[in-house]
């Protein structure tokens, strides 16, 4: 039934329809998570905000996407890829629209809570778009596919950039909030273009509806699809399963945890670093972190187009240490120009290339290990997992520097060396998982990738090997 999809030399229209409402989703989606940061520069001065409460604000979200992302992943292997699909949307852009309705006394408790939920509905879109789509489309497309969806996040993040710039003075930061309830309309879209994993279905015995969506995406007739010879039984989803898969929880994780930690960490501290070592206002800092921006899109697109002819694992090995090398040097050579350009600055660009381009490896390579009853939830854990590097990230900066404030610690010159080389770390972390733990999965169909995954499936009740001495 499913080798026609894997026969799939070209996608059809509707596959490329459930593609378009993931990356327009995944957009939205980081639009909603990152408007706050452009909202509370408005309103940090008239409301007398302590830095503390601004820090919490912001952290919040970040605290939400944890949980988050592992409940809706579980959420989307127990109901289904659509119907979560469809409800991390209406999450998130509802606790983004109530926003609007912050009192002016003690709102910024109010913006915590809200926050919060905001974060907890982005985290789990994340978790189960890549499924999603990835059980939509051949072995051959899955790598470019997912990781063009996520190449194309950082557009959320202009979005509300160019919302908090633009229109602030005309509507309001209260008005840009109401702007953040739009991504619930795509759940109209949705609804009408995006029926059930075709996968999802089979695995849970709904083969009759399996047929038509997967007739839907091959834009065939479903009386030309013969239906498998045996009925797989339905599982139980438990999220203690995932704990059965030792080496799927170990690569997708600490990949995860390596790369937000360090990435968070570089983004945090660049900005400083620039008007310390390049004598430039924090105007001009903002702009040399445009241009890496930019920089990273080419990064992930670069990576998304390259995972179905290089693979996963070796693309995932070049980021991790191709971004402690170049993580470490720039720090070493931080005062140091070549050809009139900042080595810091070239640094930054060089992770943002490696490390942006990273992540169309590391989420996609997250739902592409975990056998069909736990994908979702396995992807979720991995994000969720990984979300604790926005707290270790500056953490670990903050022991570094020998600062008091544990959200965000101001950069300094002296702390440059030693804190490369502790971000540096992390990315170590995400290339010795890929080059010692992962598998490869280019070129492979899921199927096939599952039954490697139920093969090597801890049972808990499996009896430990006898020792040498017994």
């Amino acid at each position: 039934m499913l080798e026609l999809l894997e026969r799939q030399q070209k996608l059809t229209l509707n596959q490329k329809k459930i593609v378009f409402a993931a990356i327009v989703g995944d957009m939205l989606d980081f639009f909603d998570y990152y408007l706050i940061g452009f909202v509370l520069a408005f309103i940090v001065g008239p409301w007398h905000l302590t830095y503390g409460q601004s820090a919490i604000v912001l952290l919040s979200s970040g605290v939400g996407a944890i949980p988050g992302a592992m409940f809706w992943g579980w959420m989307a292997d127990k109901i289904g890829r659509r119907k979560v699909f469809i409800y991390t949307i209406l999450n998130f852009s509802l606790a983004t629209g109530v926003l609007a309705l912050t009192p002016d006394n003690g709102g910024w408790i109010f913006l915590t809570v809200f926050r919060f939920f905001v974060g907890f509905g982005v985290a789990g879109l994340y978790a189960v778009d890549l499924p999603l789509v990835q059980e939509f489309v051949p072995s051959s497309k899955r790598g470019k596919v997912g990781g063009l969806v996520t190449a194309c996040l950082p557009l959320g993040t202009s979005l509300g950039a160019f919302m908090g710039g633009f229109f602030t003075a005309y509507i309001g930061w209260r008005g840009i909030f109401v702007v953040g309830l739009l991504p619930a309309l795509l759940t109209l879209l949705v609804r009408a273009w995006v029926p059930e994993s075709p996968r999802w279905l089979l695995s849970m015995g709904r083969v009759e509806e399996a047929r038509k969506s997967l007739a839907w995406a091959l834009m065939v007739d479903p009386a030309s699809i013969k239906l498998p010879d045996t009925v797989p039984v339905p599982r139980k989803v438990r999220w203690s399963e995932l704990f059965q898969h030792p080496r799927s929880l170990l690569v997708t994780w600490f990949t995860s945890l390596g790369s937000q930690t360090a990435s968070y960490g570089i983004t945090l501290w660049a900005p400083t670093l620039f008007v310390l070592l390049l004598q430039v206002s924090p105007a001009d800092a903002s702009k040399l972190m445009v241009t890496s921006g930019f920089v990273g899109v080419a990064g992930r697109l670069t990576f998304s187009y390259l995972s179905d002819i290089v693979g996963r694992k070796w693309l995932g090995v070049a980021m991790g240490f191709g971004c402690f090398a170049v993580i470490v040097l720039g720090g070493f050579y931080h005062a140091e120009f070549i050809l009139g350009m900042s080595v810091f600055w070239l640094m930054v660009n060089g992770q943002s290339f490696l490390g942006s381009g990273g992540y169309a490896i590391v989420g996609p390579y997250s739902a592409e290990v975990w056998p069909a009853h736990l994908r979702a939830s396995g992807m979720g854990s991995a994000y969720g997992f990984g979300s604790f590097g926005k707290i270790i990230g500056p953490l670990g900066l903050a022991l570094i520097v020998g600062s008091s404030d544990m959200v965000s610690p101001k950069a300094t010159i002296a702390a440059i060396n030693p804190a490369m080389l502790f971000l540096g770390s992390w990315y170590l972390v995400t290339g010795f998982m890929f080059l010692f733990v992962s598998m490869e999965t280019k070129g492979r169909s899921i199927e096939e990738i599952d039954a490697e995954l139920n093969a090597d499936r801890m049972s808990p009740a499996r009896p430990l090997p006898a020792s040498a001495s017994d």
